[in-house]
């Protein structure tokens, strides 16, 4: 099979909050006090290696925080990786973030034909599915309307419509198939199983552990910034549930408790 995603020892440093916050005139004065020390700095990426064919349809689970969007963020160039490299082919549609890719001062209208050209297609062929996307998304009386003036879940509906109506060689799901109402979900879920059916490669973050075994090829558990396993949805679903299913056991149990003491 032709390849599509692959990373080789990627590895990626972000600034903690403490670095950002360190501003001009308080490293100065630490410099003449004699007490600078340079801010922490955490590792959210650590020496990832991986390799997607063309055409798979990947599950990616885990924690919030172990490094699931951040992945993603940099398959998309969205980020760069502090060491490694990146190497991706074919275009991409990534629904990473909600409103990620819209000019919030702009109309639908033209926030639909920047998307698309940001995406590698010609402003011809996205005036010329504008009337689908905007059907799709429920926001044909919005055409004018800034994108600042939708709701999260218009907003939502809207990105989805544009990716998966353009066909990318390469689509990016986080979490955005839990967004809308449930007539909506059904919509996406229909036109998913389009994707499922084509040579397009997927993506898919979920917290839906039913979603992922029922849809994926594969499925990659990250932890911490690492990749912990990867293998057929199945095997690697059921391994993340043993391992994480007693500590939210744990949790619940802990919860209820403190409920109990606090109506007692």
């Amino acid at each position: 099979m032709q390849e599509s995603i692959r990373l080789d020892e990627v590895s990626l440093w972000r600034r903690t909050q403490e670095e950002f916050s360190y501003d001009l005139k308080r490293t100065l004065l630490s410099l003449l006090e004699g007490k600078y020390r340079h801010p922490a700095k955490k590792i959210v990426l650590d020496n990832i290696s991986l390799t997607i064919e063309r055409g798979e349809k990947i599950g990616i689970i885990g924690a919030n925080g172990s490094g699931k969007s951040t992945m993603l963020k940099l398959i998309s160039g969205i980020l760069q990786p502090t060491s490694g490299i990146v190497r991706v082919k074919g275009k991409i549609a990534p629904l990473i973030e909600l409103g990620a890719g819209f000019d919030s001062e702009l109309a639908v209208l033209d926030n639909i034909i920047l998307y698309g050209v940001m995406l590698g297609y010609s402003q011809a062929e996205m005036k010329s599915r504008v009337k689908s996307i905007l059907e799709f998304a429920e926001l044909e009386n919005y055409a004018l309307v800034p994108v600042k003036g939708l709701s999260s879940g218009m907003t939502a509906r809207l990105g989805f419509a544009i990716a998966t109506d353009v066909k990318p060689d390469i689509l990016i799901l986080d979490e955005v198939l839990s967004v809308g109402d449930v007539s909506f979900k059904n919509k996406c879920s229909q036109r998913m199983e389009e994707f499922w059916q084509d040579h397009v490669t997927v993506l898919l973050v979920s917290h839906s552990m039913e979603l992922i075994r029922k849809n994926c090829h594969k499925t990659i558990w990250m932890e911490q910034g690492q990749i912990r396993m990867i293998g057929t949805a199945k095997n690697v679903v059921n391994e993340y549930l043993k391992c994480v299913a007693p500590h939210e056991l744990a949790q619940a149990q802990s919860t209820t408790t403190q409920v109990e003491s606090v109506q007692y």
